[in-house]
């Protein structure tokens, strides 16, 4: 049985919320995607709010994962607690509210979402995450895994990769919302792409008005992030797994504008 999973980069602003919103279920239906999961930690600019988190699921995420922002806004720590298909990075302290992993039982199959967070550059006070993917492995049955790393080094990123192999269906990139050409099949059979990109606005700097970030590496104070509107798109990967092995076959990555 072949079974296709798309994975979304980071939804950046409400440009990119209502891009999604236009084109995500018309892309899984063209594409053959069963199951989706999006990273909606930037729907707010910094965080997302409980009712942006519900717009991604009600656009058509089966799974809505987090990163460095999870709580950018406060508001969103209760409902992380009630609701299974929101993650935030497993390996955050233990204080943190919400969850990073779940099992999404479909009836046919068993799909394991983690949502992981580096420490390379971005967050040295969460735990290892390579230990805590291992501890996480060991916990329920599934048929497939997803792993979402949210990281900044490419080489963590490679490194977990190569660290996962074979243990788990695929693993992607998350955080700097610039994709990756690097998508493939590791030796051992898991999917792999070193960033997913992002959804939000083209014209812009990872989602950014191009001034406002301009005026940052100038010196200056660039004030509250500000999302351009205008033309934007939507990046990913498309990962198709098989169901005798739980592993990946192929990986192609994903630009609707």
């Amino acid at each position: 049985m072949e079974y296709r999973v798309l994975a979304v980069g980071d939804v950046v602003g409400e440009p990119g919320l209502r891009h999604l919103e236009r084109h995500l279920r018309p892309l899984q239906r063209h594409l053959g995607a069963r199951f989706t999961v999006v990273n909606g930690e930037n729907a707010a600019g910094v965080g997302l709010t409980r009712d942006q988190a519900l717009r991604i699921r009600d656009a058509g995420a089966d799974a809505v994962t987090l990163g460095n922002h999870a709580f950018g806004k406060s508001q969103i720590a209760d409902f992380l607690d009630d609701t299974p298909w929101l993650l935030r990075p497993a390996n955050f302290t233990g204080r943190a509210p919400g969850h990073g992993w779940e099992i999404f039982d479909l009836g046919a199959v068993r799909i394991r979402v983690v949502n992981l967070i580096g420490r390379c550059g971005l967050s040295w006070g969460a735990d290892n995450p390579f230990t805590a993917a291992d501890a996480l492995l060991a916990k329920g049955a599934a048929d497939f895994t997803l792993v979402d790393f949210h990281a900044e080094a490419t080489s963590e990123k490679l490194a977990m990769g190569y660290y996962l192999d074979g243990r788990v269906s695929a693993l992607w990139g998350t955080h700097t919302h610039v994709p990756t050409a690097d998508e493939r099949v590791y030796p051992k059979g898991t999917g792999y792409i070193t960033d997913l990109g992002m959804t939000g606005p083209v014209e812009s700097v990872l989602g950014i008005e191009p001034w406002q970030s301009v005026e940052t590496f100038l010196g200056g104070l660039p004030g509250r992030y500000r999302s351009p509107e205008g033309p934007c798109k939507l990046q990913g990967a498309l990962f198709t797994l098989d169901g005798g092995t739980g592993l990946c076959t192929a990986v192609e990555r994903v630009d609707v504008r």
